[in-house]
């Protein structure tokens, strides 16, 4: 391959793989019933300089930021490339946000405009009397949206379909300047946005080399949001660098991903830990172990069903740990305890679990996971929040907020989010192994288990609720699935009460969203069964 001209730059890069191999199907877009979208290198380029000239018109250049609200499309690719191309800085927001934390996230990110699929314009125009800086700059309209197109808004549609375009005269060069604000899931509080740098993007593509080990006979799927680092990580980035051809779907889906790994051929996909349960609660077939799979990229794997996901499905699952923020640990197949999510790259980063004071826990104890590269400046860059930058690499090291603890043999193991254990009686919780307890009754498609304050009022404890989705919309019977929990839980890990919902709330990374189905329990709701009422 013919050697970028700027090594590194994003969009150089791919105008490099546009010239020498322009008709490549590099990303496949996955739309369930609807037509799939195939894009090749060349149609990034093309495409991404036509969206780089919308932006130029209405004066977005160097370092100016700009919104995209859409699930997994060509758009997505296209207008990531144009933002390189110009220096300016996408903010991906998980499609999902709305209200007041979309415009949070509007102002915070200073996005002078916005680029989006339809089906999201009812959300957006919502907000913007109260976002003054930005406007939207397009508006894609896909056939499955079913939303009238309207002439207010510049068509992404039609932009697309217009002459070609040529690179701006004015492109940027440059490789460490932002190129991305990627925002955190925010389960707690205001979500931070990451500034990343394009100097970083060649990172995943060694991790997939080296660590991974793709290679050119994989196929590479994802149904995470590309709003999410994971999905750019350990989908995006290799398939576009080492042209090693991926499937990406519009949105994840549990009951179909095995299915779509054998249309397709993929060979590997990447999820989380709440997917994986989600993806092992669906009723067992015949043919599950029967598809291309042959590695499973998982950040949470819950040890109650690891070993049993593997021989279900006929996959090998390595196991990492990472955030947008840095630092990485990982678990090849067959090596180290079931649980464990790894140790750090050798001679490269170093991790430890420190208590409060900071000194080092000893192997089994409780504290947090700290990370530090070796030899190098740990940096971490909050968008117009210094204080907290500063506050999360003090004495040197990331502070990651996440709870673990090592064994003897120096493998970590993450127990909990800080300031999310969950306590009863004494003991402490693990809601995964509630969880995998639950999703395995027959009538239950979804859970979440999550804390609310118990009602003996003592300090610190919990009582547990376990968020439920039934099956196919069915009934379900909480005398059934309190008799399932009683056979399959200690005593004191089963729920006090069931919580019956449509759905589980989740992020753009696919976690539970507990805070949401906290604010919607109410003992006395017609949806809510108490455990006391069918002993």
């Amino acid at each position: 391959m013919t050697e970028s001209k700027v090594p590194g730059h994003f969009a150089y890069e791919l105008d490099t793989r546009a010239e020498s191999k322009p008709d490549f199907n590099v990303v496949t877009f996955e739309n369930g019933n609807y037509a799939e979208e195939i894009v090749t290198y060349k149609d990034i380029v093309i495409q991404g300089r036509k969206i780089a000239g919308l932006m130029q018109d209405a004066g977005i250049g160097k370092g100016d930021a700009f919104a995209l609200l859409m699930r997994n499309h060509p758009e997505f690719l296209y207008s990531l490339y144009a933002g390189a191309l110009l220096g300016a800085v996408m903010v991906p927001i998980d499609p999902r946000v709305k209200g007041q934390r979309l415009a949070y996230m509007l102002n915070d990110s200073k996005s002078k405009g916005i680029i989006l699929t339809s089906e999201f314009l009812a959300n957006v125009e919502e907000v913007l009397p109260d976002v003054p800086d930005a406007s939207v700059l397009s508006v894609s309209y896909k056939d499955n949206m079913k939303v009238p197109v309207t002439d207010v808004y510049p068509s992404l549609n039609e932009i697309c379909n217009a002459p070609e375009a040529p690179p701006p005269d004015n492109r940027s060069d440059e490789i460490a300047v932002p190129i991305e604000v990627i925002y955190t899931s925010g389960t707690t509080g205001d979500p931070k946005g990451v500034v990343s740098k394009g100097d970083r993007i060649a990172l995943p593509a060694q991790l997939a080399q080296f660590v991974w080990q793709y290679t050119a006979e994989d196929k590479l799927y994802t149904g995470l949001s590309l709003t999410h680092g994971n999905a750019q990580a350990a989908t995006m980035v290799p398939s576009l660098m080492l042209s090693i051809p991926s499937v990406i779907s519009t949105k994840f889906t549990k009951s179909r991903i095995w299915d779509i790994c054998r249309k397709y051929g993929c060979t590997s996909f990447s999820l989380l830990g709440g997917m994986m349960m989600g993806i092992y609660s669906e009723p067992p077939k015949p043919d599950d172990a029967d598809n291309p799979v042959r590695l499973v990229l998982s950040a949470g794997t819950p040890k109650a069903i690891w070993e049993t996901f593997e021989k279900r499905f006929g996959v090998m699952i390595h196991e990492w740990y990472g955030a947008v923020e840095g630092g990485f640990a990982h678990k090849a197949p067959g090596v180290g305890p079931i649980g464990s999510f790894g140790k750090p790259l050798e001679g490269l980063m170093e991790m430890k679990v420190v208590r409060k004071d900071d000194m080092e826990c000893a192997p089994g104890e409780t504290g947090q996971i700290i990370f530090r590269l070796v030899g190098q400046k740990m940096e971490v860059d909050y968008l117009g929040k210094k204080k907290a930058s500063q506050e999360k690499t003090r004495g040197g090291w990331l502070r990651t907020g996440d709870m673990g603890h090592t064994d003897e043999e120096g493998w970590f193991f993450f127990d909990y989010r800080a300031g999310g254990g969950l306590r009863r009686s004494g003991d402490f919780i693990q809601p995964q192994y509630v969880e995998s307890a639950i999703a395995v009754h027959s009538d239950i498609t979804d859970v979440c288990v999550y804390g609310i304050p118990a009602e003996s009022g003592a300090p610190g404890e919990s009582d547990l609720v376990a968020a439920v989705v039934p099956m196919n919309g069915n009934a379900i019977d909480p005398k059934s699935v309190f008799a399932h929990c009683r056979q399959s839980l200690e005593g004191n890990s089963i729920p006090s009460f069931l919580q019956v919902v449509d759905e589980i709330p989740k992020t753009a990374s696919e976690k539970n969203l507990d805070r949401v189905l906290r604010d919607e329990f109410s003992k006395d709701a017609d949806n809510v069964f108490a455990f006391m009422d069918y002993k």
